[in-house]
Order: structure tokens, then sequence, then C-alpha cells
């Protein structure tokens, strides 16, 4: 078996992947935060500072999750099958509602019509709210197994998928994008909308931190085989502890007023939630709760070691170029919000 760094390629690959979707989780989730707290903001001015806060960015942010996406598919196909056939429904649904955020965005602006512009400002928070919602769901159901046969088909029914853990995991993502994207905006506003916003940010903080709790109280609880990896390997209890403080951390820059520290460390706090859901999920990729033997691994679900090689030399040439433009173009649009006539 071919190896890199001691990791073998279906391994690397993981790792490949869930680094992409944590990059998608960390940037589209600000501005998804963003768009869910848009209806909070009362005077239009306000609206379009909220909007042209994402404006330059938030469409090259989902270019991670379609990167994300091709290369699931092209790692590991099982899995993309089984996922993508068995979460149909919702996926359907998320495409609606990420058409329609879109749509938003880019015609609010095209007529000055109050009742033009509210209708849209409604549509781009429900969808933003949405979209984060559907993915908490998702991952809920996928760290609490869906039943697959053999083959990897979906054997349940649409009702499966709204089960109270994975309800709690949505509303929990939820949270945090919302308390992510206040702490951006707040970043990115000044004088009556910053004072507004930074009264948002404790608030967003205090309901993710509610949140997280209850859904941590209840998966050590109702879910034992989400902590069995660390359980079983002392040396990983850090990760929990460093999300603790990263958390704790959130709260304690946001009462110094340090907003970029802030995002900092809510960045960390997502990417160590699913460093989490990593390590608790590995090798398994999805879990059947058919059989055991029905999970769909890092090795059963694979494409071959030749292909795995091949991309893996792609993903090292490709997400770095990724990296760079997207740290270039949050550089080139850093500081606070200006409206022009160039503004949505």
């Amino acid at each position: 078996m071919a190896t890199i760094f001691g990791l073998d390629y279906q391994t690397l690959w993981f790792l490949v992947i869930g680094g992409v979707f944590t990059g998608y989780a960390i940037l589209d989730g600000f501005d998804l935060g963003a768009g869910a707290l848009h209806l909070f903001f009362n005077k239009e001015t306000s609206r379009r500072i909220a909007l042209n806060a994402i404006g330059p960015v938030w469409d090259g942010n989902e270019v991670w999750l379609v990167i994300g996406g091709g290369a699931l598919f092209a790692g590991f196909p099982g899995v993309y099958a089984a996922v993508f056939s068995a979460f149909y429904v919702p996926f359907m649904l998320f495409l609606t509602v990420l058409i329609f955020r879109a749509i938003s965005i880019e015609f609010r602006s095209k007529e000055a019509m109050p009742w033009w512009r509210k209708m849209w400002d409604v549509c781009y928070c429900l969808s933003s709210a949405t979209i984060a919602f559907l993915l908490g769901v998702v991952l809920g159901n996928l760290l609490l197994g869906i039943p697959i046969d053999d083959k990897g088909n979906f054997t349940g029914t649409l009702a499966y998928f709204l089960n109270p853990y994975s309800v709690m995991v949505g509303i929990t993502t939820l949270a945090l994008f919302m308390m992510h994207g206040a702490i951006y905006l707040v970043m990115k506003t000044e004088d009556r909308l910053y004072a507004k916003l930074t009264v948002m940010v404790r608030n967003t903080t205090i309901f993710f931190s509610i949140s997280i709790l209850l859904l941590s109280f209840y998966t050590l609880l109702y879910i034992p085989h989400l902590s069995n990896a660390i359980r079983n390997n002392s040396w990983m209890f850090f990760i929990p502890v460093a999300m603790v403080f990263a958390i704790a951390n959130i709260t304690r820059m946001v009462a110094k007023r340090q907003y970029r520290f802030a995002f900092v460390s809510s960045s960390i706090t997502v990417s160590l939630l699913l460093i989490i859901v990593a390590v608790e999920l590995y090798p398994n990729m999805v879990i059947s709760t058919a059989s055991p033997a029905y999970n769909l691994t890092v090795y059963n679900s694979a494409s071959s070691e030749k292909s795995l090689g091949i991309m893996l030399l792609v993903a090292a040439i490709g997400v770095p170029l990724v990296i760079a433009y997207t740290t270039f173009v949050f550089w080139t649009f850093k500081g606070k919000v200006k409206l022009d006539e160039m503004s949505y």
C-alpha cells in the first residue's frame, strides 16, 4: 500500500476532503450567518452595508463547496453515490435555496421599490438560514448513521432525516454561523450599525454557547459511538479541550471588542468541531444503521490507488492556488464598508 508521510492515500484524501469542507464552513459560514441576521437590520442603509460586507467574497466562498463535492466524487465515488442518493430531497432543497440566495443578492438592488427590496431581503435571510440548518441536518445524520444496505442504497424515508439529533446539529450549525457572521460584520462596519452589531455578537455568542452545550450533553448521553475514539485515545483529549478554550476566547475577545481575534477564535472553533467529527468517524465515512458490515469506509469506497495518487498531486498544486486567490480577495477588500454607486 502506497504511503506519504506514513499515511496511505485513502487517509490522505480523507484529510484533503475534510480540509476543503472545513475551509467552506469557515468562509461561507460567516456570509451565511450574515444573511441569517439580515432581517434584524431595520434601515435600508444598514442592509446595504451588510450585503456589501460579503459582496466581494460570497460567491468565491462557495467555490470551496464545489471543490469539496468534486473531491468527494473523485476520491470516494461509493460515498458520493450513497450520500447524494440518500439525501436527494434535502440536497435538492439545498440547491434551490442556494439559487434563491444568489438571486436575492443580485436582484435586490435592481429596483428601488420598497416592496421589491423587502421581498428579496426576506428571501435572502430565509435562504441563508435554511442552508445553514440543512448543512447541520446532513452532518447530524452522517454522525448518527443512515439506513443503507450492502449496495449503499438508502432504505429509509424522508421523515428519517428530521430526527431530534440532526435537528439539534442543524440548530447548532445555524447558531455557530450566526455568531461567525455577526463577528465578521462588526469588523466591517462603523458608527450606529457597529454599535447594533456589538449587541448581536453577544447575543449570537450566547445562542451558540447554549446550543453547543446542549448538543454535547445529548451526544455524550445518547450517541456514545461519537466519543469512542477520544475516549479510547487519551492523547486526543486536547482536541475538545482546545475547542472549549477557543469558545471561551471568543467571549473574552468580544468583551474586549477585539473582534479580529474573536473571528480567529470562531474560525478555530469551526475547524476543531469538524476535526472532532473526522476523528470520531474515521475510518468510516458513512455509518449504516442496518449493519456495521455495510459501513462505507475510506478503504471500501475509495478510487484506485493510482487515481488517488494522481489526484493528490493535483490537489497539492490546486489547493494552495485557491488559498492564495482567497487570501488576495480578502486582502483587496479589507477595511470598513463604504457605499458608492457600484454597491448593491
